[in-house]
């Protein structure tokens, strides 16, 4: 499999090999996230997203082979575009506690304008379970590694699987169901509660 520098995961024969390519598979994979965070994935349909991308029915053909495969394709990608998202602003922060709060920070700012990651990813568990456990452990691993840093802390796993688990709702919470709270109030509670706990 190879990634293109829309973060799709795609067989080698699909990879776009020029910058129109490119544009054209960036644009199908755009159309597929509104198709399918509007319609979920059963009721979207390739019509739709070609129709949405302003492409026609053969140049979705010559990047993914059926609907499934430009679903664990937008999977992928949007996983991808989440980490490139937050990963700058964590990289600028000085210390774990503000590289959390950074992420966070930044994942509810991304999550406002891309609400239909989370219908897109929860379908992912039943449309391509491998994709949504892919998903998951990749960014926990990130978060882990980050809470080792030198070290090889034996709770960062469990630590990092509990940051991840509030991010998510803190997300859905403040991102897609309500912005009645600043993304940086949230962020501002969450690194106090991981500097001090809760007690």
């Amino acid at each position: 499999m190879g990634t293109d520098a829309a973060g799709a995961d795609l067989p080698h024969d699909k990879v776009p090999r020029t910058e129109r390519g490119r544009r054209t598979q960036r644009a199908i994979l755009d159309a597929a996230a509104i198709e399918f965070g509007e319609k979920g994935f059963h009721e979207g349909s390739i019509s739709g997203i070609t129709r949405r991308a302003g492409v026609a029915l053969g140049s979705f053909y010559t990047y993914f082979d059926s609907k499934d495969a430009v679903f664990r394709a937008l999977v992928a990608d949007m996983s991808a575009q989440v980490r490139d998202h937050v990963a700058p602003a964590i990289a600028q922060a000085d210390g774990r506690i503000a590289a959390e709060r950074a992420g966070l920070l930044e994942f509810i700012r991304f999550v406002r304008t891309h609400k239909e990651i989370y219908r897109i990813i929860d379908e992912a568990e039943f449309v391509d379970p491998a994709s949504f456990r892919r998903h998951y452990s990749t960014t926990a691993d990130r978060i882990a590694a980050r809470l080792r840093g030198t070290t090889d802390d034996p709770r960062a796993e469990v630590h990092a699987w509990a940051i991840m688990g509030m991010n998510v709702f803190l997300g859905l919470r403040y991102g897609v169901w309500d912005e009645d709270r600043t993304p940086e109030e949230v962020a501002d509670l969450i690194a106090t509660l991981l500097a001090r706990g809760i007690g």
